[in-house]
């Protein structure tokens, strides 16, 4: 029997789906409509390892981690399956969709029943792996990297296998302290350890000290934590106005030993199990859900937003592809933009004018938009079309719209008289509205039809940009005409030209809205702040990055919320910083891609301005206490064997100028695994409300940049106090399984 000390977080080996795919089977992988070739899969004892053989070498070959998986999709729902197989096979069709920016694996199973089985048993895998709590997933981080270390599989480990092991898990240990290890848990003296005693090597390496410091200050009853003893801490400690009913609630949910239980006792490893939990964990769990009130005007919201959704690279020759915007919907993106031209065969398509971007097909494209647009979020989707297509093209886009959208597309206005507002995201949940220029005012949905007004002459993009690309127009030749069918469905975003504030506010209805090239809107955001506040209380504003990031680099979205904008659109194909900051600002509030503008953003007679900050309620001067205290299973950002990472963390605050800071630790050398700082720091936070902590890990180098290893964004106003555990996510924002910080936070009134 394995001597590993994992408990099973999976089925039993009994179960019918696990031995489905621990026995493995021939699947025909699809590259194109000629590379079509058969590949044995199966998954490894570890459960959590895909692994592919290759009929050609005969070799395998590890091919993805379960948890790399983001969905599974039966039938021919890829671009790629679409494309490269015929309608007959739908049923043998299935899709692995990969987390962060890794190409979907796209299979034909030899029958319809088998492709099922496959579907069902990988979906199950993941619900298992996903259920998994964190110190399930240490033990089965550890349990692979022992298997990987014990070279000759004989259930044993030598020394040098240990210190082999102690490689994997990202820690540099010297000869002596490893062999100190090893003779500490050999008490056969065999030479090498088996069984109990990797099981205790295993507790040993495991062991925190901080966690022994706090629970030892608090278990008072016979060396356990009674209920009072968790409410005191709860109280003390966490902040938490919790009652004795709370404690026992923990207690019940998390306790592993249940003789302890039963004596309403917490231990210290169901202790540390609550710390991973989200009671636990630094963001406030209450603002996980949907907490804030949806029924307020759609233009009172910050939106979560997407320029250039068709790409998955740079803007010059990088490739178009629906999967993109199912990418940035599932990430809770609900403003997404396509970019329309004439295609041939009378069917529009998308791609980035002038350049070499591949192009997709408009039907395409409304198509996934359709399947993916509310399975994170419920609340509506905008989709802004740049129009460059032909008024026979246009008519077919609108026919397009229609026919895949059906009632779910919005085309009059909510109500049987003109509105003199937006409606709330709660009215128009699972609907899409479309955001592009009009021929008509709105009002003529509710009286005679009237021909006065825009004639849809340019996209918007190409008139902010227009004093710069003059010669592009006089190669367009002439202006572009709008077809009525699809000016029709432009209901509350219509598209104008801005023409100053005043202009706006004496000449534009609400629902009339300007786009913003990231320069022009970066410098009203710092000349006119509130004039572009008071515009924000009942327009919207689009902004979008400048012509010039050909690379789909992003700029800092955090100067234009300050500023009100509602729309602010970044490249989310593009993993950086500012994308970071992004994913934490949407992070809470249900991940619905609304998060509801402070109540001075909302109001038209706001005096705030974030840059000179005068007195207001905006004012709520607070102290934020930050104490880094450790981290746990960094993982390593070199590949190269014996890199080990120097770990480091910084803290950013991201917020109006006054706030705006960061601070880092001195770095800890070759210890990735639980490196210790202990470092404490202290920022002064003017504006909270427009707060946003970024907590950030780094590999350190003396000689290049830092190497990025993990970070965690969240609203000030969502920190949890006390001892709180910090998720990390990966560049691509998707969660290192088994990677955290550990730091204690304390806000006080300034």
């Amino acid at each position: 029997p394995s001597p590993m000390p994992i408990k099973n977080t999976f089925p039993s080996p009994g179960d019918t789906d696990l031995q489905f795919l621990l026995v493995g089977g021939d699947l025909l992988k699809v590259r194109s409509s000629s590379w079509k070739k058969t590949r044995f899969y199966k998954l490894q004892e570890d459960c959590q390892t895909m692994w592919h053989e290759s009929k050609k070498t005969f070799k395998f070959n590890q091919t993805f981690s379960i948890k790399d998986i983001s969905a599974v999709r039966a039938g021919r729902q890829s671009e790629g399956l679409r494309k490269n197989t015929e309608e007959p096979v739908e049923g043998r069709c299935f899709s692995i969709i990969f987390k962060g920016r890794r190409k979907n694996l796209d299979l034909m199973a030899s029958s319809e029943e088998e492709a099922k089985q496959w579907v069902t048993s990988l979906e199950k895998i993941m619900s298992n792996m996903e259920n998994l709590n964190s110190q399930q997933k240490t033990e089965h981080w550890i349990f692979n990297c022992l298997r990987k270390a014990d070279k000759n599989s004989d259930n044993k480990l030598s020394l040098e296998e240990l210190k082999d092991f102690l490689h994997q898990i990202n820690i540099e240990v010297d000869d002596q302290y490893a062999e100190k290890l090893f003779q500490e848990c050999d008490q056969s003296k065999c030479g090498h350890l088996a069984g109990d005693e990797i099981e205790h090597f295993y507790s040993l390496l495991t062991h925190r000290q901080e966690i022994d410091t706090i629970y030892g200050e608090y278990a008072k009853t016979t060396g356990f934590m009674s209920a009072e003893n968790l409410l005191e801490f709860l109280i003390k400690e966490q902040r938490e106005e919790a009652t004795l009913a709370d404690a026992h609630r923990l207690i019940n949910k998390y306790e592993l030993d249940d003789k302890a239980k039963e004596k309403q006792l917490m231990t210290q490893d169901g202790f540390l199990m609550y710390l991973h939990m989200p009671e636990g964990l630094v963001l406030n769990p209450t603002h996980k859900a949907v907490h804030q009130d949806m029924s307020q005007p759609m233009n009172h919201y910050f939106i979560s937003s997407s320029h250039n959704t068709y790409l998955m690279e740079d803007q010059l020759k990088g490739p178009s592809s629906t999967e993109a915007y199912a990418r940035a919907l599932i990430k809770g993106c609900r403003c997404v933009e396509l970019d329309c031209w004439d295609g041939s065969d009378g069917e529009p398509v998308i791609y980035h004018g002038y350049t070499l971007t591949s192009k997709i097909l408009f039907k395409d494209t409304i198509k996934a938009i359709k399947e993916y647009a509310f399975k994170t979020s419920d609340y509506p989707v905008i989709l802004s079309l740049e129009n460059h297509c032909s008024v026979e093209q246009q008519r077919v886009m609108a026919q397009h719209m229609s026919s895949i959208l059906g009632s779910a597309l919005l085309t009059s206005p909510l109500g049987d008289q003109m509105p003199t507002d937006f409606p709330s995201p709660e009215e128009l949940k699972g609907r899409f509205l479309v955001k592009g220029k009009r021929l008509t005012k709105l009002e003529a949905c509710f009286g005679p039809e009237e021909t006065a007004g825009d004639d849809g002459s340019l996209t918007e993009e190409e008139e902010d940009d227009k004093e710069e690309e003059e010669e592009e127009k006089k190669k367009e030749g002439k202006k572009l005409k709008l077809a009525k069918e699809l000016s029709d469905m432009v209901i509350y975003c219509k598209s104008v030209h801005f023409n100053g504030f005043q202009d706006a506010k004496d000449n534009l209805g609400f629902y009339e809205m300007s786009s913003f090239k990231e320069r022009k809107a970066m410098a009203l955001a710092e000349e006119s702040a509130n004039s572009y506040i008071r515009h924000n209380v009942d327009k919207l504003s689009r902004i979008y990055p400048s012509g010039t990031r050909t690379d789909s680099s992003n700029y800092n979205p955090v100067p234009l919320w300050n500023a009100g904008c509602q729309i602010v659109s970044l490249n989310f194909q593009t993993s950086c910083n500012d994308m970071d900051v992004n994913q934490g600002r949407f992070l809470t509030n249900g991940k619905t891609g609304y998060i509801l503008k402070p109540a001075y953003m909302r109001d038209l007679g706001s005096e705030f301005d974030p840059i000179t900050l005068t007195a207001g309620p905006w004012l709520q001067h607070k102290t934020l206490h930050l104490m880094i205290i450790s981290a746990q299973q960094l993982p390593k950002v070199n590949q190269k064997k014996t890199s080990i990472v120097d770990a480091l963390v910084k803290v950013e605050i991201h917020g109006v100028p006054a706030d705006t800071a960061d601070k880092e630790t001195p770095y800890i050398g070759n210890n990735g695994f639980n490196p210790m700082w202990n470092e404490n720091f202290k920022f002064d936070v003017y504006v909270p409300e427009l707060a946003l902590v970024r907590f950030v890990v780094e590999d350190h180098d003396s000689v290049t940049d830092n190497d990025f290893v993990g970070q965690f964004t969240v609203p000030f106003t969502s920190l949890q106090m006390g001892y709180r555990q910090v998720p990390l996510l990966n560049k691509e924002g998707d969660p290192l399984p088994s990677a955290g910080l550990f730091v204690h936070i304390m806000i006080m009134d300034a």
